[in-house]
C-alpha cells in the first residue's frame, strides 16, 4: 500500500519510477519492495528512539533508573531478529530480481531483437545499427514493442550506459564487451546518459532515446544520410569534445565495433596509463566475445 501511495509522488519525467519498458518496471518493483522492507526496521527504530527520549527525560519521575541493567534475552532477540529478517527479505528480493532481470538474458518476445552497438567516447555516444549499416551520435532511435539487444564498449575511459526509464544501467569499458536487453513499450523521447564520471565533459554526455512505431523506425533507417563511418573516420570521434550535436552516418564498417572492443584502434584521449593494451581484452563471463 505504501509503495502504491508513494509511486505517483516520486514518478516524474526521466525517472526510474516512471518506467516505459519491462526491464524498467522490474527495476522499479525491486527498489520499492526493498524500500518497504527496510522501513519495517527504520520506522520502529525512529519511533522507539523518540519514545525512549521522551520517557526517560529528567522531569519524568515515573521512569525507573537501573544503572545495574546489563542483559535481557527478550531484548536481544528483538534487536537481532528484526535486522536478520530484513537482510533475508531484501536479499531474497534482490537475488530473484537479479536473475529475472539479467541484462544478458534476452527478453521473451516473438519478434527478432534489434541489434545495436553502443560505443562510449570522450564525451559522446556512438550508436551503430549493424543490420542497417547506419550509425548516429548522441541520438538513439528505437522501435516500440521490439526487443533491443545492445553490445556495449568504450573507446576511452570507463563509462556507464543508462536510460533510466528503460532500466538497467550497465558499464562500458575499454577492451570489454557487455550486453544489455531492453524494450520500449510506448513512443516517446527518453533521457539517456553516462552514469559514471569520466572526465570534465561527462555532464554533457547525454543523448535522446527516441522510441517510435516500427514503421516509422524503418522509414527513419532507410532515410538516414551522412558520410561513411570507417576506421579512419573514427579518429575524429576519438578526440575529446563536449555537447556534440546529433549526427548520422550511412555506410558503416561492419568490423568497426569489434575493432574498437578488441583494441585494434588507438584509444581516446583519456588517461593512457593503466591500459592492458592489445591482446588483453576482457569479455564478461556470461557474454559472448565480439
Amino acid at each position: 500500500m505504501f509503495a502504491i501511495t508513494l509511486s505517483p509522488r516520486i514518478a516524474c519525467a526521466d525517472s526510474i519510477f516512471a518506467p516505459v519498458g519491462p526491464v524498467g518496471a522490474g527495476d522499479r518493483i525491486i527498489i520499492l519492495d526493498a524500500l518497504v522492507i527496510m522501513l519495517a526496521i527504520v520506522v520502529p527504530t525512529i519511533a522507539v528512539t523518540l519514545a525512549f527520549a521522551w520517557w526517560y527525560r529528567a522531569s519524568n519521575t515515573r521512569a525507573v533508573y537501573r544503572p545495574d541493567f546489563t542483559y535481557s534475552g527478550r531484548l536481544e532477540l528483538i534487536v537481532w531478529s528484526i535486522p536478520t529478517l530484513v537482510i533475508f527479505f531484501v536479499g531474497g528480493v534482490i537475488w530473484i530480481g537479479s536473475h529475472r532481470l539479467d541484462p544478458f538474458q534476452p527478453l521473451p518476445s516473438s519478434a527478432k531483437p534489434l541489434e545495436i552497438e553502443a560505443v562510449a567516447f570522450d564525451w559522446k555516444w556512438l550508436f551503430i545499427y549493424p543490420e542497417q549499416r547506419i550509425a548516429s551520435i548522441n541520438r538513439l532511435v528505437i522501435p516500440v514493442g521490439r526487443p533491443l539487444h545492445f553490445r556495449i564498449t568504450s573507446a576511452s575511459v570507463f563509462n556507464a550506459f543508462f536510460v533510466p526509464r528503460l532500466g538497467s544501467m550497465i558499464y562500458a569499458m575499454n577492451g570489454m564487451v557487455s550486453q544489455l536487453n531492453l524494450e520500449a513499450e510506448r513512443p516517446g523521447t527518453y533521457l539517456g546518459l553516462s552514469a559514471q564520471f569520466s572526465g570534465d565533459g561527462c555532464s554533457d554526455m547525454k543523448f535522446d532515446s527516441v522510441a517510435v512505431p516500427a514503421a516509422q523506425f524503418a522509414s527513419w533507417a532507410a532515410g538516414v544520410e551522412g558520410a561513411p563511418l570507417d576506421r579512419a573516420a573514427v579518429g575524429a570521434l576519438l578526440k575529446q569534445s563536449r555537447a556534440v550535436s546529433p549526427t548520422t552516418y550511412r555506410g558503416v564498417d561492419s568490423t568497426l565495433f569489434d575493432a574498437i572492443a578488441q583494441q585494434k584502434l588507438p584509444p581516446g584521449e583519456g588517461p593512457a596509463s593503466g591500459r592492458g593494451g592489445p591482446g588483453t581484452q576482457n569479455v564478461m563471463p556470461h557474454g559472448r566475445a565480439p
